[in-house]
């Protein structure tokens, strides 16, 4: 979702007018009033003198017009407000900050970064700045149509349409979760926040006055902006309407699937420590887990990674239950050569080195996330070549072949919503086209570095057909030698009592011997 801001537009001024004296304008009474319809306000007649006739003048010549600018106008979201570092107000300014950065544009991490970085953040700060930037995205639908049925003009600060967005999710519980806050509480910092803000002190008043407009009105006001599907489901109508296209039986829990928590899942790398074994660790610790994969295991309680036993000893890595089947699909054995194309941040690579003693080139786009992937697999005490390249040229290749090739390709990422609530905001409907053909070169480049009777895992963390079983057709039919293996095939995302996993999509190739 992006942010049309609003350009101002400087036309030049009459001679007359820059010789008049300027006479102060009252300011409203109410700052929130510019939200208001104006009112119409009838012309007052001016006597205009007699004019004495005079002789002709010759008529001037034309002066060219001066061209006007556009300026936009400039917000400080990283300014640091004097606010008490563990007070809902910094949280909500925080989390206002990053949500006004993803409808610029701005993935939810990387704006979360900045938003720490300008704020100087604690733990215990980042952490609340963190939880309700993703409780506002998951809700972020659902707050900005409640916006548009209390405000008769949308604000045109990013900001204040994020510590709105905000403050709305926190009054705004979904059904049966209990809300974080007492209601005064959300209000009264939320004016706090605005207050102390330049950018925003000056509608602390509008602020005000939406917020306890709300809490009067919310059940007229929650069931008149529930009949709209932005603000059911959470979600662009355009995803809407791609997801009961392509599951029309299983739509609506597809959507309601990525709109919950997702949990925290571990990877147990058993070249360190076997799953019972790390299981009666957990229990010995005070952590209850249950196991929902040959090697994943559910903790009951999210917390942070830097809490986890033996996290930083790399007895264990975060890794979807659903991810964890990329290794054992390739079948890998001692001594063979394998690439890991698109290989950030590294969780697969992990996985693949964890399972079987082979020759690992990761490849990678990006070299600040191709480093993430040296820093995870240095944590498990492990090593692979990394290179930095773009997995459809081949320029970086050694000639070599590989015994097996992974292809996690790029998406749209529709399968992992609930993780990076975020992405239904950033894509476009023209994005799958574009990343499809993407994948599709990526696919076809790959194929050449595989050997006879060598294996390729295709992957991607899409739902639509068009980024994965269109697209492992369409390879299978453009060469004749890709020999279509058993596979999960698409999964969809599901919680359940031994089961949890994001949506993720696998088709396995084999190249048909010479």
């Amino acid at each position: 979702m992006t942010d049309k801001r609003r350009t101002l537009s400087i036309q030049p001024k009459a001679a007359s007018a820059a010789k008049a004296e300027a006479k102060p304008q009252a300011k409203p009474a109410n700052p929130a009033a510019q939200y208001a319809k104006p009112k119409a306000q009838a012309a007052r007649p001016v006597a205009k003198p007699e004019a004495k006739p005079a002789a002709p003048r010759p008529a001037p010549k034309p002066v060219p017009a001066r061209p006007s600018y556009e300026v936009k106008p400039q917000f400080q979201q990283d300014y640091r407000p004097d606010l008490l570092g563990d007070s809902l107000a910094l949280a909500l300014l925080g989390a206002a900050s990053a949500v006004a950065a993803v409808r610029g544009g701005t993935a939810l991490p990387q704006a979360l970064a900045q938003v720490f970085s300008s704020y100087d953040a604690t733990p215990q700060t980042r952490g609340a700045i963190q939880d309700l930037a993703y409780r506002t995205m998951r809700g972020l639908g659902r707050a900005d149509t409640l916006l548009g049925l209390m405000t008769t003009k949308a604000p045109d600060v990013p900001m204040l349409v994020g510590l709105l967005s905000c403050a709305l999710v926190l009054l705004d519980a979904p059904e049966g979760e209990r809300a974080a806050y007492e209601p005064f509480t959300v209000v009264d910092q939320a004016v706090t926040a605005a207050s102390r803000h330049p950018d925003l002190a000056h509608a602390k008043a509008m602020v005000n006055a939406v917020l306890r407009r709300f809490l009067r009105e919310r059940s007229e006001l929650t069931a008149i902006a529930l009949k709209q599907p932005l603000a059911q489901w959470n979600y662009p109508q355009w995803w809407i309407d791609a997801t009961r296209a392509a599951y029309p039986r299983d739509w609506e829990a597809i959507l309601a699937a990525g709109n919950g928590h997702p949990p925290l899942t571990l990877r147990v790398n058993t070249r360190k420590t076997s799953v019972e074994d790390y299981l009666r660790r957990l229990e010995e610790e005070g952590f209850a887990a249950e196991q929902i994969g040959p090697t994943a295991l559910r903790l009951k309680q999210a917390v942070n990674v830097a809490q986890v036993p033996g996290f930083h000893d790399g007895l264990v890595s975060v890794q979807d239950a659903g991810a964890q089947l990329a290794a054992p699909l390739l079948d890998l054995r001692d001594g063979m050569r394998v690439l890991d194309a698109c290989a950030a941040p590294g969780g697969k690579s992990g996985h693949i080195l964890e399972t079987a003693g082979v020759e690992l080139v990761s490849v990678d786009s990006d070299p600040q996330r191709l480093a993430r992937v040296g820093d995870n697999l240095g944590r498990l005490g492990l090593s692979a070549t990394l290179v930095p390249a773009e997995a459809q040229t081949n320029d970086w290749w050694d000639g070599r072949q590989y015994d097996r090739i992974l292809a996690d390709v790029p998406c749209t990422a529709s399968g992992i919503v609930r993780r990076h609530p975020d992405i239904r905001w950033l894509r476009r409907k023209t994005d799958t086209r574009q990343l499809t053909t993407l994948s599709a070169q990526i696919l076809d480049n790959l194929w050449q570095m595989l050997r006879p009777d060598g294996k390729l895992l295709f992957v991607t963390c899409s739902l639509w057909p068009q980024e994965s079983e269109a697209q492992a057709a369409a390879f299978a039919a453009r060469h004749a030698d890709a020999i279509r293996l058993e596979a999960p095939g698409q999964l969809l995302p599901m919680s359940g009592a031994e089961i949890d996993h994001d949506g993720l999509f696998y088709a396995l190739f084999q190249k048909r011997g010479a």
